[in-house]
C-alpha cells in the first residue's frame, strides 16, 4: 500500500503534517476527515527496499536521537522538537518521525506513538523513552539513548572492520577452490585421459567431487534458497526469533557474547526505569516488555517472580543461567550500598566492554582459521594434480 506524507489543517486552522498509508489520495482524504483534519497537500513517498532500510535506518535513528537529546534541553516543546529532528533523517525513519509527531499532537504518549513503528524503534528504545516520560526526564532518556546507540554503532563499526578481511578471505578462497574444481581440474583430467594416463586415486577422488558439484547444482541452489528462507523466518517470526536465540546460546563462544549483550541491555534499561522513580517490581515488568530477545524476556520474568517471592535482585539474577555472574555481583554490591541504579549502569558499561572484546576476539580468530582451511584445500588439490603429472612423467621415463 502506498504511503503519503501530507499536510492538513484541523478545525482551528492549525497545520498538521504527518505520514499515512492509504490506497489512494481519496482514501487518505476520507481517513483524515474522519479525524477532523482537512487535507491540503499529499505526496506519495518513494518506495524504499528492505535492503536499503537495513543499511541506513540505524544511522537515521541515531541522528534523530542525537537531535532530540540536543533540542529538548533547549526548552523546545516536544512536537516542535520532533518536527526539527525529522529534518536530520531520511526515508522511512523520517516518515515515521513525522507520523509520530502527528500522533503526539493528537495526544498520544511519545512511547506509544513510537510503538507504531517497531521496525525503526526497538523495544529497548521505546522502553527507555517510556521511563523518561513517566519520570518527567525525557531529556535524560534521549541523552542516554544517544549515548547507547552511539556506543553500539562504534562497536558495530569496529567489529565490521575486524571482520572485513576474514570475509574477503573466505570469498576469495571459495572462488579459488571453485575455479580449481570446476574449471581447471576437468580440463586437466581430459588432457590426461586423452594421453592414455591412469589417474591416481587422489586425483580420481577430486574428479568425482568435481562431477558431483556440477551435477548437484540444482540441489545446492535449493539448499541456498532454503537457508535464506530459514534465516528470514528466524528474523521476522516470533517462533523463529526464539529458535535463533536458542541456537546462539548453544554455540560456545557466541554464547558468551550473547549473554554479555543481553545482560548489558537488561541492566541499562532497568537502571533507566529505576531512575524514573518506578518501584523495582514494576520496573522489571517494563523490562520484560522492552527486551527483544525472547530468552532474555523469559529469564527476566523468572527474576521478577523471585523478587516478588522476597529474594534480593542480586540473588534473583544469580539464579539465572543467562545473565553473567558479574551482573549479579555488582547488583548485590549496589543493593548493599543503596546505590542500585549506579551499579546497574556500571555493570552495563563493563558488559558492553567485554562484549566488544569478545566480538573482536572472534573476528581475530576467524582469520587464521580460514587461512588454514582454504590453504589445506588448495594444497590437497595441488598435491593431486602434481601426483598425476608425476605419474605421467614416471611412465614416460620407464618406457
Amino acid at each position: 500500500m502506498p504511503r503519503f506524507t501530507f499536510e492538513a489543517v484541523d478545525a482551528t486552522g492549525t497545520r498538521v503534517r504527518g505520514a499515512e498509508s492509504a490506497s489512494s489520495t481519496a482514501v487518505l482524504t476520507a481517513t483524515l476527515e474522519a479525524r477532523g483534519l482537512y487535507l491540503l497537500d499529499a505526496v506519495e513517498a518513494p518506495a524504499t527496499s528492505g535492503w536499503a532500510l537495513s543499511l541506513g535506518h540505524r544511522r537515521d535513528v541515531l541522528e534523530f536521537t542525537r537531535a532530540m537529546s540536543a533540542l529538548l534541553p533547549a526548552g523546545l516543546p516536544l512536537a516542535r522538537a520532533l518536527e526539527s529532528a525529522a529534518g536530520v533523517t531520511s526515508g522511512r525513519v523520517r516518515d515515521a518521525v513525522i507520523d509520530v509527531r502527528a500522533r503526539v499532537v493528537r495526544g498520544e504518549m511519545l512511547a506509544t506513538a513510537l510503538a507504531a513503528f517497531p521496525a525503526q524503534f526497538s523495544p529497548l528504545y521505546r522502553g527507555i523513552v517510556r521511563a523518561g516520560e513517566r519520570s518527567g526526564d525525557l531529556d535524560g532518556a534521549f541523552a542516554r539513548l544517544a549515548s547507547q546507540l552511539d556506543r553500539e554503532e562504534q562497536l558495530r563499526g569496529r567489529v565490521l572492520t575486524a571482520t572485513l578481511y576474514p570475509v574477503l578471505l573466505a570469498v576469495a578462497g571459495a572462488c579459488a577452490v571453485a575455479v580449481l574444481l570446476l574449471v581447471v581440474l576437468p580440463q586437466f583430467t581430459s588432457l590426461l585421459t586423452e594421453a592414455g594416463a591412469t589417474l591416481p586415486r587422489s586425483t580420481q577422488l577430486l574428479v568425482t567431487a568435481s562431477q558431483l558439484l556440477v551435477r548437484a547444482w540444482p540441489l545446492l541452489t535449493g539448499v541456498s534458497v532454503a537457508l535464506v528462507a530459514v534465516l528470514l523466518w528466524m528474523q521476522r517470526s516470533p517462533d523463529g526469533r526464539r529458535v535463533r536465540a536458542r541456537l546462539l546460546l548453544s554455540l560456545p563462544v557466541v554464547r558468551t557474547l550473547r549473554r554479555q549483550i543481553v545482560g548489558a541491555r537488561m541492566a541499562r534499561l532497568l537502571a533507566a526505569l529505576l531512575g524514573g522513580g518506578a518501584p523495582l517490581y514494576t520496573a522489571l515488568g517494563d523490562v520484560v516488555e522492552s527486551l527483544d530477545d525472547p530468552i532474555a524476556r523469559d529469564e527476566t520474568i523468572l527474576v521478577r517472580q523471585r523478587v516478588r517471592e522476597g529474594a534480593t535482585l542480586g540473588r534473583a539474577i544469580a539464579a539465572s543461567p543467562l545473565f553473567p555472574a558479574v551482573l549479579a555481583q555488582l547488583v548485590g554490591v549496589g543493593e548493599e550500598a543503596s546505590q542500585l541504579r549506579t551499579f546497574l549502569f556500571k555493570a552495563a558499561d563493563i558488559l558492553d566492554e567485554r562484549a566488544e572484546r569478545t566480538a573482536q576476539r572472534l573476528a581475530t580468530l576467524a582469520e587464521p582459521a580460514l587461512i588454514v582451511i582454504f590453504g589445506a584445500i588448495v594444497a590437497l588439490i595441488a598435491f593431486a594434480l602434481l601426483q598425476a603429472i608425476y605419474g605421467i612423467n614416471a611412465g614416460s621415463f620407464v618406457r
